[in-house]
């Protein structure tokens, strides 16, 4: 006898409302909705409740365990200026400092902009250059917090580094983007792992990725932060094999305080990603061995031509004079043939925990293209590291830059029409919920945080910029791009022409 089908198996009409519209970013919380089995999902009573403007928060101040600051090791710069790009070193033996280094090629700042109103710039992009994730670091006795700015670890450890642990902070991003600070850290611990684990590939660093367990919040108490609410639970990354199994004793998790219910609800959808998610293989646990972050056979860079370079050049756009936004110049010339054929190989790199794999087996990656040589302009479908033109259209960028919610003014940029590569990431939520349960809905914002990271490094490599953008008009959009009315986006890029801005950048490698 079959037993009955969950309830969000079953299929509707999507009609979801929306407060602002097709805003893509209220329409979140519906979507997860939809996809849990609510075939007219309401917007949550918070969504119309006052909040204070981005622009005034101010992110509450580091975690400062107890203990002395130890300085993490000078030099990675110049390890990493060794390494010729596209080429990995072959695994052997790692030096005892090799961990370090690879913690400051992957967090670091790499440069300051003083006209850029966001500063400053690690090796990945993150929202506001808010970096809401955070790395500790432990020796299997006790936790130490990475301090990037400070390059420095600090806690009382004194052992060598053996593992590390990535959870990211709610209360780092603005109260104004609500449910969507679920969403940001969701996206950016994704990101921040393929940095990660291309930082120990580098370096002759093997680990193992053990994904959040429902012990996570007795985890988070012995990093020793203040309010486990405020943090995503947590991701394990052990170097070489993880140590045995250690049981926490579960302690109920203390709610978050009353005045923020949207973050409640964001905490609420964490959690309940990795409790009970059944028996399906993408929600198991069970650590993994980190695969390969850089796709083999690349082509040389002349742009790039070591590591140090390659993360350097990553950048989102620059504007002039404190100018918002981004601008692409117009490709007077087309791009060479290599451009999307980059692109396309570290966007075909899967995630290395079995869990993500298969959850970006459920992402569909659209790309609009123009101006890039043998290549069809308009929508193409990527597929195994494959681009399938969908439908000629040339007028498709100019379409995308029109249901862009930060449009051309005198004080934002926008060169979306200009630019020849915009990359959407897409699903479907009611197959999400029907293969993997409630951890889907994370595990594929994960999964899309560690395909864009890689766009982001490809498009630095051919000498252009990478956005990670969300703020497309959701319906509109999905009618420029032929998704289906069942399918949401979860996270977009533009790549782009960089314009000479001629201000400073400031080296701040170490």
């Amino acid at each position: 006898m079959t037993a009955p089908a969950e309830p969000w198996t079953r299929r509707a009409p999507v009609d979801l409302p929306g407060p602002e519209g097709d805003n893509s970013i209220a329409r979140e919380p519906l979507w997860y909705a939809y996809g849990a089995g609510d075939d007219r999902p309401e917007p949550p009573p918070w969504t119309w409740a006052a909040t204070p403007p981005p622009d005034s928060h101010v992110p509450p101040p580091p975690p400062r365990p107890a203990g002395p600051s130890t300085p993490l090791p000078t030099g990675t710069t110049d390890r990493l200026s060794a390494i010729p790009y596209p080429r990995v070193p072959a695994p052997g033996p790692a030096s005892p400092d090799a961990l370090a280094h690879a913690l400051t090629a992957t967090f670091a700042p790499v440069r300051r902009e003083p006209e850029n109103p966001y500063n400053e710039h690690r090796p990945y992009a993150s929202p506001r250059c808010l970096f809401p994730v955070h790395a500790f670091v432990g020796d299997g006795e006790s936790w130490r917090l990475l301090e990037p700015t400070r390059h420095a670890l600090t806690g009382r450890g004194t052992g060598p580094p053996t593992r590390m642990v990535l959870t990211g902070r709610y209360t780092a991003i603005p109260r104004a983007y609500q449910w969507f600070r679920g969403s940001l850290v969701a996206i950016e611990t994704g990101m921040v792992l393929r940095a990660l684990s291309l930082g120990l590939e580098l370096f002759g660093v093997p680990a193992t990725l053990t994904p959040p367990t429902e012990d996570g919040p007795e985890l988070l108490r012995e990093l020793g932060v203040d309010h486990t609410w405020e943090w995503s639970l947590p991701w394990l990354v052990d170097v070489d094999r993880p140590p045995p199994s250690v049981h926490r004793p579960a302690e109920p998790e203390p709610p978050a305080p009353e005045g923020d219910p949207s973050l409640r609800d964001v905490i609420d959808v964490n959690r309940r990603s990795f409790r009970g998610a059944g028996n399906c293989a993408s929600s198991h646990n069970a650590p993994a061995r980190l695969t390969t972050a850089a796709p083999p056979a690349l082509l040389d860079s002349p742009h790039t031509p070591t590591w140090s370079d390659l993360l350097w050049h990553r950048h989102s756009g620059r504007m002039p004079r404190a100018l918002h936004g981004m601008d692409s110049a117009k490709c007077l010339t087309p791009l060479p043939h290599r451009t999307l054929t980059t692109a396309l190989a570290w966007l075909g790199t899967p995630p290395p925990h079995p869990s993500l794999a298969a959850a970006f087996d459920a992402v569909t990656v659209t790309a609009v293209v123009q101006h890039i040589d043998g290549h069809t302009p308009g929508i193409h479908r990527v597929h195994d590291g494959t681009a399938h033109l969908l439908r000629w259209d040339p007028t498709a960028p100019a379409g995308l830059e029109a249901h862009y919610g930060y449009g051309l003014t005198p004080v934002n940029g926008c060169g979306i029409a200009n630019a020849p590569l915009t990359v959407f990431f897409s699903v479907r939520p009611r197959e999400l919920f029907a293969r993997f349960g409630p951890a889907g809905w994370s595990a594929a914002q994960h999964a899309c945080g560690w395909a864009v990271h890689g766009l982001c490094l490809a498009a630095a490599a051919e000498g252009l910029f990478a956005r990670p953008v969300r703020a497309f008009k959701e319906i509109q959009t999905k009618d420029v791009i032929g998704l289906g009315e069942d399918e949401t986006i979860v996270l977009s890029a533009v790549v782009g022409v960089p314009r000479e801005t001629g201000g400073a950048v400031l080296d701040l490698r170490t």
